[in-house]
């Protein structure tokens, strides 16, 4: 009398997550292109700090403490748009390297489910990269007022503003993964993924200059724009015929890039031959 093979146990979404989280520490490259890039933006924050230290030295005392947050001492462009960079890139080739070395055959056999693989990098992708940017915001932070406290131009972590910034800075990296994931698992091609995820986060946005205001509109919606506007403190002139973003529409762009191509991605990860 034969007896019936055991069904075979469906993968759980936290198993998913787990390989795609051993995919990730193998990879040695990995966590070399993690810390050089932290020390990159340490470094560039160390930078700006102690030029402006040097700017400061020559004034005189009591005029050092109307300095207020200086937000690009703390938080310098040259080291987030390098995170920003980075990490779209690495979210592209989260997925795209599957489909270049034939691994996607492997995993879709395991796991039919798709989305599900998908959603399981998108997890780790984003718990990975905030989690690095939340470190680095808040050690850039302490080490650029630490140098300017000096000056007596250093400002505490309760200043308007600062946890704003911090806060920017620290989702910035895990929404530009994210960005490049949907985008990678859409093109699928390793160097036009990239490439294009280069393109969306950082040269599309210097196609639209705020000279008119349907320009100025689309330049609102980049990831680059909306972090500027959060780390800085721009307000609206009165006599300033263009209209710029506020506060809650860059959040919502934090929210929207993700959320599109990764809904995108999702739609049509089914339909494709793998």
């Amino acid at each position: 009398m034969s007896t019936l093979a055991p069904a075979p146990s469906v993968a759980r979404f936290g198993d998913l997550v787990a390989a795609e989280w051993i995919k990730m520490r193998s990879l040695r490259s990995t966590w070399w292109t993690l810390a050089l890039t932290s020390l990159f933006i340490l470094g560039s924050a160390v930078t700006a700090a102690l030029a402006d230290r040097q700017n400061l030295a020559g004034t005189a005392p009591e005029s050092r403490s109307y300095q207020g947050f200086l937000r690009f001492d703390a938080f310098p462009p040259a080291g987030y748009l390098t995170l920003m960079l980075v990490a779209g890139g690495i979210g592209a080739v989260t997925v795209v390297a599957e489909y270049g070395s034939g691994l996607i055959r492997t995993t879709t056999v395991a796991v039919p489910a798709r989305r599900s693989v998908l959603l399981a990098k998108a997890v780790l992708l984003g718990a990975v990269w905030a989690g690095l940017g939340a470190v680095v915001s808040l050690a850039a932070f302490l080490l650029s007022q630490a140098i300017l406290s000096g000056s007596d131009a250093g400002v505490p972590i309760t200043h308007p503003g600062v946890l704003r910034a911090m806060a920017a800075c620290a989702l910035v990296a895990p929404v530009c993964a994210l960005t490049g994931l949907g985008l990678g698992a859409l093109v699928r091609h390793g160097a036009a993924a990239v490439l294009g995820t280069c393109f969306c986060l950082l040269v599309l946005p210097m196609l639209f200059t705020p000279s008119r205001q349907w320009s100025a509109d689309v330049n609102h919606l980049m990831v680059v724009s909306a972090w500027r506007r959060l780390v800085q403190t721009w307000g609206q002139f009165p006599d300033d015929p263009i209209r710029i973003a506020g506060v809650p529409e860059s959040w919502a762009v934090f929210v929207l890039w993700p959320l599109v191509t990764l809904g995108a991605a999702l739609l049509v990860i089914r339909r494709r031959d793998v």
